[in-house]
């Protein structure tokens, strides 16, 4: 069994959140000094679109380890979208790891940069409330098409949906970055959530970070 923290919902910040903890939007609360990606294409500041504890994911080794995640992103009311932002590898979107994590892209030292925002273009954040569970390890196609109809529904029922580390449900193709191994870090459907993220038609964003902490990597699979 893979342990897993379900998102039931996320809860409007009252005000910014400046202790590292897991959040979505506002700024990036930085762990050993910034380390704000840019855009490979367009160098511009990605988009901060929250971060996330290491510990639950990882174990106690990497207990006060941080992962931030980042997407190339439109401002509010902008005509632009780079479909680049679906590839592990096109420098349009990045996980940084603190301390002591790699990135390969370019990074400047912004204390802070775009934000989250909501459909009316105002900056928004949020803490998640999440909920412990256990979810069956992962399984390539093959073995999800030698199930029985019943067994691949309950499979896909129990590994389906938002959450923080457990086992990716892939919309697609099996697709795990190269390199790893890998561990999920988020899986996140980005159209239904309270902030505007567009990441394609029907997207799902998988974040993942290496099973020794140092580096992550992104990926988008729409459907």
């Amino acid at each position: 069994m893979v342990r897993t923290l379900r998102i039931e919902g996320f809860s409007v910040s009252g005000q910014p959140i400046s202790t590292p903890t897991t959040k979505f939007g506002g700024q990036p609360v930085w762990l050993t000094g910034p380390q704000w990606p840019i855009s490979a294409a367009w160098d511009r500041p990605m988009r901060f679109v929250g971060q996330i504890e290491l510990g639950p994911v990882l174990g106690a080794a990497s207990h006060g380890k941080m992962a931030y995640v980042f997407v190339t992103h439109a401002d509010h009311g902008e005509d632009f979208f780079d479909p680049d932002v679906i590839d592990p590898e096109s420098g349009e979107n990045a996980v940084i790891v603190q301390p002591g994590g790699g990135y390969a892209g370019q990074v400047r030292p912004l204390e802070s940069g775009p934000g989250l925002y909501g459909r009316d273009g105002s900056e928004v954040e949020f803490t998640v409330d999440l909920r412990p569970a256990d979810e069956p390890g992962s399984m390539t196609d093959e073995e999800l098409e030698a199930l029985s109809s019943a067994d691949r529904d309950r499979y896909i029922e129990r590994i389906d949906g938002d959450k923080i580390g457990g086992t990716p449900l892939f919309v697609q193709d099996d697709e795990w970055p190269d390199g790893g191994p890998w561990r999920l870090l988020l899986q996140l459907d980005s159209n239904w959530v309270p902030f505007h993220l567009n990441l394609g038609a029907s997207p799902r964003l998988f974040a993942f970070v290496s099973e020794d902490g140092a580096q992550g990597r992104l990926l988008v699979q729409d459907s």
